[in-house]
């Protein structure tokens, strides 16, 4: 045993081929300057982590891949003004992305639930844009379970006095629409996930591989998209099914698959 805690060299291993890092990647300006360079460099992070991903039979379905950025607030201000969507100052509002389920009755109940229970919490639905996508390159089992892919404007009421005090009623909202539609009788319920919710980071996953991630999300390629961080992961899981809920970062975190042991 070295003083590290790597085995010797016996049989057939050799600890020159120990590497850490199992499909995660974390890039930010120390500076906390926001740019499209730092998304292009997470990006090529992403796509050297393929030998870290995982495809199942069909080698164009991943088990899953995705990047966590701060909020884009001028990218999100200029793709909503067609929309006539005017937004408020960063902090003042917070940007849901959500899978919903392909039917458009079910996609219409989950999205009436989301928004009613938005006005519930006292905040204001400041309006819903559909997120471009691009399914070319992946394969038929990510296109068969493929969601309608949205994303929710929620703005900020007056009485929360801070960011942080908003992060934790957009939290609220987000677990009360999750058990509400679970509970509910919308057919394809299952299909419903809410990747992020917040007014500070937001969350370009799927059920794909790392070098399909910023193809089939146009967004990433936009060169008014900036941040000064970027959490990317590319999953390989032994225990789970893949699905589109199931890729990986997180809202707050990504992890190599160790952290439940």
């Amino acid at each position: 045993m070295t003083q590290t805690g790597v085995p010797l060299r016996q049989g057939l291993y050799d600890p020159r081929f120990e590497h850490d890092a199992c499909g995660v990647g974390f890039l930010v300006d120390l500076k906390g300057r926001s740019s499209h360079t730092m998304v292009e460099q997470g990006i090529r992070v992403l796509m050297s982590l393929a030998h870290r991903g995982a495809c199942g039979c069909e080698k164009h379905t991943g088990d899953g891949a995705g990047v966590l950025l701060q909020m884009p607030h001028r990218f999100l201000a200029e793709v909503c003004e067609p929309l006539k969507m005017a937004l408020p100052a960063p902090g003042e509002y917070g940007v849901g992305m959500v899978f919903l389920p392909a039917d458009s009755a079910d996609r219409l109940g989950c999205e009436r639930l989301l928004e009613q229970i938005v006005g519930d919490e006292a905040q204001q639905v400041l309006g819903w844009r559909t997120v471009p996508t691009d399914n070319s390159p992946i394969g038929p089992t990510a296109k068969a379970a493929e969601p309608v892919i949205r994303q929710i404007f929620v703005g900020r009421d007056a009485a929360i006095e801070s960011e942080s005090d908003f992060e934790r009623k957009l939290y609220v909202i987000r677990k009360r629409v999750e058990a509400a539609i679970k509970a509910s009788d919308i057919r394809r319920r299952a299909a419903f996930y809410i990747p992020s919710l917040s007014c500070r980071t937001v969350v370009y996953k799927g059920m794909l591989m790392g070098d399909q991630v910023a193809t089939y999300y146009p967004d990433l390629t936009h060169p008014a998209l900036e941040t000064a961080l970027i959490m990317v992961h590319s999953r390989f899981s032994t225990n789970t099914f893949p699905s589109w809920a199931r890729a990986h970062p997180y809202r707050y975190l990504c992890h190599n698959g160790e952290i439940n042991t």
